[in-house]
């Protein structure tokens, strides 16, 4: 009989225990769920980036591997010119 009341109040005990863990601790089981599901979208953001940081590598490699790459790249994307040039842009509406 003794043994059935110290099983018993073990069993409570743990069952006390898991259920403040589980529902009122501050790390319980639902804020642990949203951590992992924040990490993943973390991880996904992180390849993304490594994987953008890569092209803008390329590109800057291939930009600065001479000048006419660079002038070129100038004039299209910024619009840049030489002092003694002008520039007229066309721009087409649909």
């Amino acid at each position: 009989m003794k043994i059935r009341k110290l099983f018993n109040k073990y069993w409570i005990s743990i069952i006390v225990l898991f259920v403040l863990l589980a529902f009122v601790d501050q790390y319980n089981f639902q804020a642990h769920y949203k951590m992992i599901k924040e990490l993943r979208t973390l991880q996904k953001e992180k390849a993304f980036y490594l994987e953008e940081i890569a092209k803008d590598s390329a590109v800057f490699k291939h930009l600065f591997d001479n000048d006419e790459n660079l002038e070129k790249f100038a004039r299209e994307k910024y619009k840049m010119k030489k002092p003694n040039e002008d520039i007229f842009l066309i721009i087409e509406e649909e």
